[in-house]
């Protein structure tokens, strides 16, 4: 019975720890084992299983987000990585299968079935904006393929097109990283305000004023 009452409770594309199944019954090592038995769950690894969500083509897999709210019960994480460098319009376009998830509890990295992910113990905001994901993309620039004057001269231009909040940029690089690299920002910044000047022509790596 208590089998039939957990099978029936549990929601379709749902991440369960072996702990949570423990308002079903004093044993829930036991119960996850007779679960996966019966087909109600699939065991991920080692206290960690899942209530497949069906489709017309078979279960579908688990989804990132619900396995690291597993993994990192329920603590805080928030996913970067190369799509999200992208997405920037900065220059970068390396593409890499392995997300970086930072989070507040472990720095490591971890497999659930062909799946991995970069664990890191560090701050981050809860509720990043695009400046935030630019000064990312700027501390992990050799990861994302691009060199530091290239992407200077990039952000450059995206600040002159108001395409990114100059003050709030600034805001995130001194929060959030180091004193080399808010000063790369900070340098793009400037430059782009001298770029909106009337007769200023940029000419590739130098800005120079036209005299009219």
């Amino acid at each position: 019975m208590t089998h039939n009452r957990a099978a029936a409770l549990l929601k379709p594309g749902k991440v369960y720890r072996t702990k949570d199944l423990r308002r079903f019954g004093a044993n829930p090592t036991r119960i996850a084992e007779a679960l996966v038995a019966r087909g109600d769950l699939e065991r991920l690894r080692q206290g960690l299983y899942y209530r497949a969500e069906q489709s017309k083509w078979g279960p579908i897999p688990p989804r990132s987000d619900e396995l690291l709210r597993a993994v990192l019960d329920d603590a805080p994480f928030l996913v970067t990585g190369s799509s999200a460098w992208n997405r920037l319009g900065l220059g970068s376009t390396t593409i890499f299968a392995i997300p970086l998830v930072y989070n507040t509890k472990y720095s490591k990295e971890i497999r659930i079935g062909r799946r991995r992910f970069v664990l890191r113990r560090v701050r981050f905001p809860s509720r990043p904006t695009p400046e935030w994901f630019v000064v990312d993309l700027f501390t992990h620039r050799a990861q994302a393929g691009i060199e530091l004057q290239e992407l200077e001269r990039n952000l450059t231009h995206a600040v002159a097109a108001n395409r990114f909040d100059a003050d709030r940029l600034l805001a995130m690089a001194r929060l959030y990283s180091t004193q080399n690299i808010e000063a790369a920002i900070s340098r793009s910044v400037a430059a782009a305000s001298t770029l909106n000047r009337p007769n200023v022509v940029d000419r590739g790596r130098t800005i120079t004023i036209v005299k009219s």
